[in-house]
């Protein structure tokens, strides 16, 4: 398992070097090896006098020992840090402290408890790792109270998992899980397809107890089909897999291994002890001048006694009106949060039912203009195209503002190029560079690694919006984007990213305002360079988000300059053609057959028609009841389905229809707000989101790369 320290610091390098060699040869189930790598990692964390990362072996001592069935001393370990946290605040810690106590509760029957338990440890912590590991556990508890919608729901989230830690060990144990389940509904053809899509992955990576366990799995289940043959095979591929494997010899030493360095570790805390006592010891020496000390204190004390009761009672009526104006202050905080809360509710219902008619309005606007207008309706379409694409950007910067304030977004931690990101950046601003002759220029520093860690999306936003404001006051300049690598060592690159202009500037009187919400320096120029006034703050917050900090040079005339500087993981170990980079296909659409799901009747007319622009033919169902028995009658080569729907929702109908159809793409078409959870539609079992209203060439290329492939799951557009 992952689950070490997010903390960062040089002395940590070589502990998670052992935590990582620990987490590989646990999964791999060489667990005495794992047992050494974390006692050098306790011992190096001990010696760094490092209590948050010693927090971190101890619980995963803990985890280790569970694995092997050593409760005693899962529990020796789990006390351990119980004793350190009280003296440190880590959340990270607490959080995987009590995803363990949840596995304890687990296996001793007390399944709701172990359920509100991991929770508690959702909330403390959003590390990815740990949540997908608290999802694998959920899914086997609700496998274990009899509700298969949840677990099921669970172990598909995970088939689809992204961990950079524990990827193909979570689909391994996703698809064991689901072969259980299967087992549980008498499915067992479902049971052979997912055990032997394990036994694939788990013979793949090593994982040794997963190969057992699927073997086991597909014996019983041929078995009880009365495929006796295939049964055998799997039979005596599990014999020899305990024979060869699982030797008595492998148990001891692991066994020796673990007493070993238990009683180690329980040796060093008994020394620890005794000289605790050594030193009680020695202080007792010292009581009698401290007895004679003491009653010349205690005639300093009576005389300040006096004193001391004449400012208690001053300090009594000090706390009363603090009592009162403390109390005061909670009420107009509870006040402010709820009105926070309301605003926040307001805008995303507002900016979700904005979304439903500005479908229909950039979607009929598309079909006119593809109709052949003349040309006084072009002018008119362009202008409605304008104003409906306007609308769109300002709902979105309303939508992430609301966001922020809600606490709804979460950086992530992907691989990424991000030269990449700045071209596609650069590319996408094409439409603004020709309109107002601005050169834009790419200024990128190749000694940057190639490979990074971070969250590309974000820093994406960041970009957009910096050199679209760029654009915006820059009219026949230059905008400069620039990327310099200003000190790289062992795997943290610091990266300098600036955006520069040549635009009219911002006078130093309002460089402290620009970053507030809906600010834009004057009336005037709100009027002729028009905007949200909202660019700038999403920049300051996605950044902090990010650990970083934008800062501004600028002058009246004289152009304009952001920068920050961003703290990135470098990954150049990896091979360049990693798997999110994928160009994009031309997909040939004519002759495909999908169906439409949504209960909006304009809507319905509007995407029938765009699908009929590419010769594609299309059936509607009005809702997901609908959606379900229209898709176990006909082919359909893909299903577009609307989330939002009365009755059944999107989500209800997706998983219905994955019960029976697990191959067919499914691309959810919804007018997304921040309360919805793209991870939900993942793991209901959507293969693709795309978000109302929206471009149609996106549109188009989703179509093509979820029936043609390459299929990314995912990525929302």
């Amino acid at each position: 398992m992952a689950l070490f320290s997010q903390e960062d610091s040089a002395p940590k390098i070589n502990v998670e070097t052992y935590l990582t060699d620990a987490r590989v040869f646990r999964n791999h189930d060489k667990l005495d090896l794992a047992l050494e790598a974390l006692k050098k990692a306790s011992d190096l964390a001990e010696k760094n006098e490092d209590a948050k990362t010693l927090i971190d072996c101890y619980n995963q001592f803990a985890l280790l020992y569970l694995e092997m069935d050593k409760q005693d001393n899962t529990q020796f370990f789990w006390d351990r840090t119980n004793v350190l946290l009280k003296d440190v605040e880590y959340p990270y810690g607490t959080a995987v402290h009590k995803y363990i106590e949840a596995l304890l509760l687990f296996r001793s029957g007390k399944n709701f408890q172990a359920i509100y338990m991991l929770n508690e440890a959702k909330q403390l912590n959003n590390d990815r790792n740990l949540l997908n590991l608290i999802s694998l556990a959920e899914a086997n508890i609700y496998l274990k109270i009899e509700k298969y919608d949840s677990a099921e729901k669970n172990f598909n989230s995970l088939v689809v998992n992204s961990d950079i830690y524990e990827k193909d060990y979570l689909t391994t144990k996703a698809y064991l899980g689901l072969a259980n389940l299967a087992k549980k509904n008498d499915n067992l053809e479902e049971g052979i397809k997912n055990a032997s899509e394990a036994l694939k992955l788990a013979t793949l990576n090593g994982f040794y107890k997963q190969v057992l366990e699927a073997n086991e799995i597909l014996s019983s289940d041929y078995e009880k089909m009365g495929l006796y043959d295939s049964s055998l095979v799997y039979n005596k591929r599990l014999l020899h897999l305990k024979d060869s494997i699982f030797t008595i010899e492998k148990l001891k030493v692991e066994g020796k291994t673990a007493d070993n360095i238990q009683f180690n570790i329980m040796s060093d805390q008994l020394k620890k002890q005794d000289q605790k006592i050594d030193e009680l010891n020695e202080s007792a020496n010292r009581s009698e001048i401290t007895a004679i000390l003491m009653s010349t204190f205690m005639m300093i004390i009576s005389l300040l006694a006096i004193s001391l009761y004449r400012n208690n009672q001053i300090k009594l009526k000090t706390n009363d009106l603090l009592l009162t104006k403390n109390n005061e202050l909670q009420a107009a905080r509870d006040a402010a949060v709820q009105a926070m809360e309301t605003k926040i509710t307001f805008l995303s219902t507002v900016s979700h039912e904005l979304r439903t008619p500005l479908y229909a309005v950039t979607g009929l606007t598309h079909l006119l203009m593809e109709e052949n207008p003349s040309e006084n309706q072009k002018e008119h379409l362009k202008a409605l195209k304008f104003s409906g694409d306007y609308l769109l950007n300002f709902i979105n910067d309303i939508l992430q503002i609301n966001k922020i304030d809600a606490n709804k977004l979460e950086p992530s931690n992907v691989e990424f190029n991000l030269k990449k990101v700045l071209m596609d950046v650069k590319d996408s601003m094409k439409q603004s560079i020709k309109s107002d002759n601005t050169k834009i220029v790419l200024d990128y520093d190749k000694e940057i690694p190639v490979h990074l860690l971070g969250d590309p999306l974000k820093l994406s936003q960041v970009f957009m919006n910096l050199v679209g404001n760029a654009l915006k006051f820059t009219k026949q300049g230059e905008v400069t984007l620039i990327a310099k690598l200003k000190r790289l060592e062992d795997n943290d690159a610091t990266i300098y990213c600036e955006v520069r202009d040549t635009g009219i500037g911002i006078p130093k009187d309002q460089h402290e305002n620009v970053f507030d919400s809906f600010h834009q320096g004057s009336v005037q120029i709100n009027r002729e360079y028009g905007g949200t006034g909202l660019g700038l703050t999403i920049v300051k917050s996605l950044l902090a988000l990010l650990g970083s900090e934008i800062h501004l040079e600028s002058e009246s005339g004289k152009g304009s300059s952001f920068f920050f500087e961003i703290n990135l993981k470098s990954k150049d170990e990896l091979l360049d053609d990693i798997t999110f980079q994928i160009t994009e296909q031309e997909h040939t659409l004519s002759g495909l057959h999908l169906l439409i799901v949504e209960d909006n009747r304009i809507n319905q007319v509007i995407t029938k028609k765009m699908l009929a622009k590419k010769e594609i033919t299309s059936d509607i169902a009005n809702n997901g009841t609908e959606a379900i028995e229209m898709t176990k009658k006909n082919k359909y080569d893909a299903i577009l389905m609307d989330i939002h729907m009365p009755g059944i929702s999107g989500e209800e109908a997706t998983i219905e229809i994955r019960k029976f159809d697990k191959e067919i793409p499914i691309i959810a078409l919804t007018a997304i707000s921040m309360d919805d959870s793209l991870e939900s539609f993942y793991a209901a079992g959507c293969n693709d989101v795309v978000t109302k209203p929206f471009k149609p060439e996106v549109f188009y290329q989703k179509i093509g790369e979820n029936i043609f492939g390459p299929k990314v799951t995912g990525q929302a557009s």
